[in-house]
C-alpha cells in the first residue's frame, strides 16, 4: 500500500488505545502497551490476561481479537518512523 502515513510508537499507541477504549468489545485493563512493525504489518502488545498458572482466560481471547484488529485495521494507514518522538 502506497502512501501510508509515517507516525511515532507514542502517537500509534495513543490512537489504537482510544479505537479500544470506543470498541464494543473493550474489557477494563484492555490497553496497547507497545507496537512493533513487520512486512508492512504492525503488530500490537499488552497485558494479556492469562490466569496464574499462564493458561488463558476468557479475556485473552477478546485482546488477542482486538489486537488484530488493531492491526487489520491501521496497517494499511500507517508506517512507523521510530525516529520520531
Amino acid at each position: 500500500m502506497a502512501n501510508k502515513a509515517e507516525i511515532s510508537i507514542n502517537e500509534l499507541l495513543m490512537i489504537a488505545n482510544q479505537i479500544i477504549q470506543d470498541n464494543k468489545d473493550y474489557a477494563e485493563g484492555m490497553r496497547a502497551t507497545s507496537v512493533t512493525e513487520k512486512d508492512g504489518v504492525l503488530i500490537f502488545k499488552g497485558e494479556y490476561f492469562l490466569d496464574d498458572d499462564g493458561l488463558p482466560t476468557a479475556k485473552t481471547t477478546a485482546v488477542f481479537n482486538m489486537f488484530k484488529f488493531l492491526a487489520h485495521k491501521l496497517s494499511p494507514e500507517f508506517t512507523l518512523n521510530t525516529l520520531l518522538v
